[in-house]
């Protein structure tokens, strides 16, 4: 009650400034102090104790409890000064010394016998008693002997844990020990560090009593460490400084350096002190607490503790190490670590779960400073590749997966926090650099790069390293410990200065496997770093720094044993993401690791060699001849396979072609999009062409799927898709030739041709039932399933054998062995070696040589059995040549050089096996009637591949027209120069059905007009793509065109025209044209007149109209080859009129008669019974008129033509109104009339219009069904005549006053001018069997071949 009531009385309602005195003595008012002195005497409330306790004197006095106050106060003074203030006479060392004598002795003797501490304590007990010695001081002797006896732990330390009675005693005289300590001029000694750990380790005294004693202060040491990283960043932006020495600025650096040595003297940190002492003995808890207290990893800044901590790990880990040393050699196995006596130290791990338990937070803590102890680097490195052998076994153990993948994390997080930065900070040691190569090269790529990208852009705070000079030894000494720096660094200059490439390639032979690997990191964050643009400013190239980067990858990834699968998989994740601005770092990959080289640009020795077997292509297929790539290609194709990126990276590029054009190419400049569609193109099929050659015939097969696959699933080109599967076709035929040649054993070479053809239909029957899904169901009516796949599945090797090529190579090694035998300075054995080298080839390119020629024979053995079936005869020879091209011979002809000449050579081939169905005449026209179109949907590349395509194209027909002999031999008796077709098929006795050899060199004339009339085109549109591809084409063709002096000039003229145009305009135009007009001048010299290049005749005036000569019942003869044509009296009337106008003028009248002819349907309708009356005309006009001559009829013609000069003028202005303007309720009527049409008479079928090539295939489809539609009319008007295919379109009726003008004009035409793919070439008009089996002519153009009714 005392204690509750006296303190509520005295503060009642009073303010809490005034004083307790004064609240004492308001509280108790008179009427208190009379209630409190009611119970005095009782005690019932507050005794008188508690009252004279509490109350201060002058309230006791007014109660009666005390006499006076003033004489209360007195003795309350003395009491105090006696109780706190006045000492007891103790017996002080430097008084009597004999106790403490006594207990110095006890405490230092010989602690090896049965002397305890128990024992020890007995007597100190002894000695206080007797000499009544202040314990406080006996204990802080106690531990100035255990200072000096620090070794004696296990008796001390019992010791002072009997004595002390209270741990914040023993705290306090530790404190003021370490206080003591604390003077400028003092240095803690390491015993009291110590005895401090050891009382600390066995929780004598805590952690937290202690710390408070300890100097400098936390927020001391913050501080410090604030300054250091100032001072650091300072220095590392004085290294960016290009400041010029002088040396008076050298003495005053030296100078001041010296001072701050001086004065840098670090003051005594009695935490540091402790940690250290606590690290030796073992006590990780109290170690840990004391480092949570300080910034990360300051502790383990200095060198001591961080030694500390390194050989407490040494101890933890030592049992686990020994387990895991079985392949480490005997030498580098190291000594064997004893363990602490101390049995509260951290346990050793047994196993890779106990590392948890304390030794990755121990490397934690240590982080960085582990560089101070390579031998325990070493030691966790090797903990590291054990634990992952364990781990790629046990991985799939489902019970530890859980563990195994923790533990994984855990050695991932030492790798990112620990072992690289401890790198960083080692001296140049490779040896480190290799060990932890040996373990990150278990991690997958992904691990590998995400520590790489960590240590580059995170653990480097501060930039240490600005100016590297690009020397080897030094780019290797530097690269050991900080290979990212060096690397960015290194990088950046490569893409300011590509001509660094080299010195800087050869300079990474002193580089570790881990600096390799970093680089391959460092190269593709630098590829894909967001802040640079892979294009330069004017939007039509790609940047220099991507083309830097790119060649540096193929250099260093094929000189340096580098691992590809992450560049490999960033290219794929690029293409993925619809980009392919980084496929040029693949093809230039492919390029150096394989040697395989991509351009079109090659000559006619490396197009013949790239024609031949691999050896082959190696030794003289290529620019530069790049040798010893056989490890290379192998690593490129291993990374490919392991990682199963083959494949992918091929559909994608497949199907990036496109998405260049429709999806990528969106803004960009119509330039770039071609450049990027060409690189696009070119690394697939250089990729394809690794693939090919360098996987085994398994790995082929087992990765590439079935054509119908490809196109159907993976929606791949057909060209792409054939490509893929080509190589797999070839290995699988000659795996099952090679079957059934062991199963029946025969030597006899018609028993291997019989063979091979066996194994072809084995493995190519299913390819020609799949290939059948790839088109609609109307393509097949013409081409065979077969040949389609025949045409795509071969290649140039299995056509033709390249002798010249394989003896010029042959000729070249054996001048080397001369040239080396006739060297005196070679050595001798580097004399043999060469010369064994040389002819180690020889025999490998002859062996190869023979190798090709049996297989070529066996090839064309295969064909020729096959031909027969090849082409159907359903419809047209038309129809038929123009599916050829749409599906065959266009697409393949541009996807590469090689494939350009393999396209001329196998039309030749076709033509040369007499292939039924088949007209080389119509193919080869309508290949030269109209290249605009193609042309001006080309890219620069494939430019030139069509030019190549040309090229052979023309050579062949250039053979043939230079000499009759050859024409006679390989075109004279053969189906494909057809004039005249039957019903009934090839009758190959008539002469009068093949076209001579005059009449050939007409067409071949009018090819060569044709050609020059879309050049002329393409070059005055003045669009860019025209301009460009035109003269590629041109340059291409120029071995074989132009021939005629003539058009050459007009040529010339033009492109001299473009040289003036485009040279301020567009430099890059005017380089090409400015190129060709050169090599075209020096190709003058070859060019003759027309009159030599065909037989040109003086035109006639026809006497006889040809009203007169078409009567019903008519019959004709064939006709002579003598008379002019209406292409030549053309050709005559517009020369003489150019001679006057300059050498570019035939180009405007072929403008005006090409509008003319393809001006309507109804036309052609109307034309094509002019032509069979014109015909029967003719014929009737040499039987009654033989005195007219040539000269009468031309005269008469060219009458005719100056009277229609303007109607064909006006035509001209509109080639091709008509051609998308049939209205939908027309259409569907042309339908009807075509299916009831055909219902009527199938005999009758209308020969519709071929289609166009995939450029013009909407236009080609609305003609042909207009052709339709007319040839059902033509069958009303003409009897039993089907219609004659043509291109032309009108609404207007037929009337007879119209039929007499178009005829009128018809003769006025010249027949040079129809489109190319619209419309039945000039040379060949056909005209399908009636119901009797009537002949079909075909008309050159020259005097027409009738057949006999």
């Amino acid at each position: 009650v005392a204690d509750v009531l006296l303190p509520t009385l005295t503060t009642w309602g009073q303010p809490v400034r005034k004083s307790r005195i004064q609240l004492q003595r308001e509280a108790f008012s008179p009427r208190v102090l009379r209630l409190v002195m009611r119970f005095e005497g009782t005690n019932l409330f507050v005794p008188d104790a508690i009252l004279k306790e509490r109350l201060d004197p002058e309230t006791l006095e007014s109660l009666g409890l005390i006499k006076q106050a003033h004489q209360f106060n007195q003795k309350i003074v003395k009491i105090k000064t006696k109780l706190f203030y006045k000492q007891q006479k103790f017996n002080l060392l430097r008084e009597e010394n004999e106790g403490y004598a006594k207990l110095i002795t006890e405490l230092g003797q010989d602690l090896s016998g049965n002397i305890t501490s128990h024992v020890v304590l007995e007597s100190i007990k002894s000695l206080i008693g007797c000499f009544n010695l202040d314990p406080n001081r006996v204990l802080d002797i106690i531990l100035e002997v255990y200072e000096c006896r620090s070794d004696q732990d296990e008796f001390f330390l019992p010791l002072i844990k009997s004595y002390m009675c209270e741990p914040l005693t023993l705290c306090h005289i530790l404190g003021f020990k370490f206080k003591f300590n604390q003077e400028p001029n003092e240095e803690t000694p390491t015993s009291l560090y110590h005895i401090a750990a050891a009382l600390l380790h066995h929780n004598l005294i805590e952690l937290e009593d202690l710390y408070v004693h300890l100097m400098p202060l936390d927020a001391s040491i913050v501080e410090e460490h604030k300054r250091e990283i100032t001072e650091a960043k300072q220095i590392a932006r004085k290294l960016t400084m290009v400041v010029v020495p002088s040396e008076k600025m050298e003495d005053k650096e030296r100078e001041k350096e010296k001072e701050e040595e001086k004065n840098d003297k670090p003051p005594d940190n009695q935490k540091l002190g402790l940690l250290e002492a606590l690290l030796r003995i073992g006590d990780w808890h109290h170690a840990q607490s004391i480092m949570d207290q300080m910034p990360a990893f300051y502790a383990t800044s200095h060198k001591a503790i961080a030694l500390a901590l390194c050989q407490l790990l040494h101890l933890t880990v030592e049992p686990l190490y020994r387990r895991c040393l079985a392949g480490v050699p005997k030498g580098a196995k190291g000594c064997v670590m004893r363990p602490l006596r101390n049995k509260r130290a951290p346990r050793p791990a047994e196993s890779f779960e106990d590392l948890r338990r304390d030794v990755f937070s121990m490397l934690c803590y240590l982080g960085p400073h582990l560089s101070h102890d390579p031998i325990l680097f070493a030691k966790i490195v090797r903990l590291g590749k054990g634990f992952m052998k364990e781990y790629q076994n046990e991985a799939r153990n489902d019970h530890i997966k859980d563990k195994m993948d923790t533990l994984l994390s855990c050695f991932l997080s030492i790798a990112d926090q620990v072992l690289l930065p401890s790198l960083s900070l080692m001296e140049c040691n490779a040896c480190m650099s290799e060990e932890l190569w040996g373990l990150f090269k278990l991690f997958p790529y992904q691990h590998r790069y995400r520590l790489y990208g960590q240590w580059k852009n995170e653990t480097y705070t501060i930039t240490l390293l600005q100016n590297v000079k690009p020397s080897g030894r030094q780019i290797g000494k530097l690269s050991h410990s900080n290979p990212t720096i060096l690397f960015d660094y290194i990088l950046s200059q490569i893409q300011w200065y590509d001509n660094l490439i080299g010195p800087v390639v050869d300079s990474l032979k002193y580089l570790t496997s881990l600096n390799y690997d970093v680089m391959a990191y460092c190269i593709i964050e630098a590829l894909a770093n967001p802040e640079k643009e892979k294009m330069k400013h004017d939007d039509t190239t790609i940047s220099s720094w991507l083309q830097s980067l790119a060649s540096l990858c193929g250099a260093v990834f094929r000189k340096y044993p580098i691992e590809l699968a992450g560049l490999l998989q960033y290219v794929t994740n690029t293409l993925k993401a619809g980009k392919s601005f980084d496929l040029l770092i693949l093809k230039e990959v492919v390029q150096k690791m394989a040697g395989i080289e991509i351009t079109d640009e090659m000559t006619s020795e490396q197009m013949e060699a790239m024609t031949g077997g691999e050896q082959l292509k190696a030794e003289g297929g290529y620019f530069g001849q790049i040798r010893n790539t056989k490890k290379s290609s192998q690593r490129l194709k291993d990374a490919l396979l392991d990682h199963e990126l083959a494949l992918p990276l091929c559909l994608l590029m497949a199907q990036q072609r496109n998405g260049v054009v429709f999806l990528e190419g969106g803004e960009k400049h119509l330039k770039l999009v071609g450049k990027l569609y060409d690189q696009c193109h070119d690394t697939l099929v250089q990729f394809g062409g690794f693939l090919a050659s360098n996987l085994s015939t398994e790995d082929y097969i087992k990765r590439v799927p079935s054509i119908d696959i490809l196109c159907n699933q993976f929606h791949t080109p057909h060209d792409a898709a054939f490509f893929l599967s080509r190589p797999m076709y070839g290995h699988q035929i000659l795996s099952k030739y090679d079957e059934l040649k062991k199963a029946e054993k025969g030597n006899r070479q018609q028993q291997k041709v019989h063979k091979y053809v066996a194994a072809c239909e084995l493995v190519m029957s299913p390819v020609h039932e799949a290939v059948v899904s790839l088109h609609p169901p109307r393509v097949w009516d013409d081409l065979r399933p077969q040949f389609y796949a025949t045409f795509w599945s071969l290649t140039m090797y299995d056509l033709a054998v390249p002798h010249n090529a394989y003896d010029r190579e042959v000729k070249k090694l054996q001048v080397q062995v001369k040239a080396i035998e006739e060297n005196p300075d070679v050595p001798m054995n580097k004399k043999k070696k060469e010369k064994e080298r040389c002819t180690a080839l020889q025999d490998k390119l002859q062996e190869e040589e023979k190798k090709q020629l049996e297989h070529v024979q066996r090839v064309l053995h295969r064909l020729k059995l096959e031909k027969d079936n090849w082409l159907l005869a359903k419809s047209t020879k038309n129809e038929t040549i123009t599916k050829f091209l749409q599906l065959c011979l266009f697409p393949r002809c541009i996807f590469s050089a090689i494939d350009a000449v393999y396209c001329a050579r196998f039309v030749e081939l076709v033509h040369q096996q007499k292939a039924p169905n088949f007209c080389t005449l119509l193919c080869y026209d309508r290949v030269f009637s109209d290249i605009i179109y193609t042309v001006a949907s080309c890219t620069e590349n494939e430019s030139r591949r069509y030019g190549r395509f040309l090229c052979c194209m023309l050579e062949t027909v250039t053979r043939w027209h230079s000499d009759r002999a050859v024409y006679e031999k390989e075109c004279g008796n053969y189906p494909g120069f057809l004039t005249i077709f039957r019903a009934t098929g090839f009758d190959g006795g008539n002469k009068a059905d093949q076209l001579d050899y005059e009449n050939f060199r007409h067409v071949v004339h009018k090819w060569h007009y044709k050609l020059t009339k879309a050049s002329v085109h393409c070059l005055e549109t003045g669009e860019y793509t025209h301009i460009r591809n035109i003269l590629i084409v041109l340059t291409k063709i120029l071995p074989c065109y132009p021939k005629v002096l003539n058009l050459g000039q007009a040529l010339e003229c033009r492109v001299h025209k473009i040289c003036l145009e485009e040279k301020e305009k567009r430099p890059d135009l005017y380089a090409l044209a400015m190129g060709y007009s050169g090599q075209l001048k020096g190709r003058k010299v070859h060019m003759v007149p027309e009159n030599e290049f065909h037989h040109k005749e003086q035109p006639v005036r026809s006497t006889t109209t040809a009203s007169q000569l078409n009567g019903p019942g008519t019959t004709a003869k064939p006709a002579t080859n003598a008379s002019k044509t209406e292409e030549g009296a053309c050709e005559d009337a517009d020369r003489s009129k150019d001679k006057s106008q300059g050498a570019a003028k035939p180009v405007n009248k072929a403008n005006s008669t090409a509008a003319k002819v393809t001006t309507s349907n109804g036309n052609a309708i109307k034309e094509r019974d002019d032509k069979e009356k014109s015909g029967k005309e003719k014929k009737e006009k040499k039987e009654k008129t033989p005195g007219s001559t040539p000269e009468t009829k031309g005269e008469s013609r060219r009458e005719k033509q100056r009277d229609e000069r303007g109607a064909a003028g006006k035509e001209e202005r509109a080639p091709r109104e008509g051609k998308e303007k049939t209205p939908k309720a027309d259409r569907d009527k042309q339908k009807a009339e075509e299916k009831s049409s055909k219902e009527d008479n199938k005999a009758k079928a209308g020969n519709g219009e071929p289609k166009e090539l995939s450029r013009e295939r909407d236009t080609g489809a609305k003609e042909s069904k207009s052709k339709e539609k007319g040839g059902d009319q033509s069958k009303e008007k003409g009897g039993d005549r089907s219609s004659v295919s043509g291109s032309l379109k009108s609404p207007v009726p037929r009337s007879e006053s119209a039929e007499s003008e178009r005829d009128h004009k018809r003769r006025k035409l010249s027949p040079c001018f129809f489109p190319f793919r619209r419309s039945v070439p000039n040379c060949c008009v056909f005209h399908r069997p009636s119901r009797s089996p009537r002949r079909v002519l075909i008309h050159t153009g020259k005097p027409r071949l009738a057949s006999p009714s």
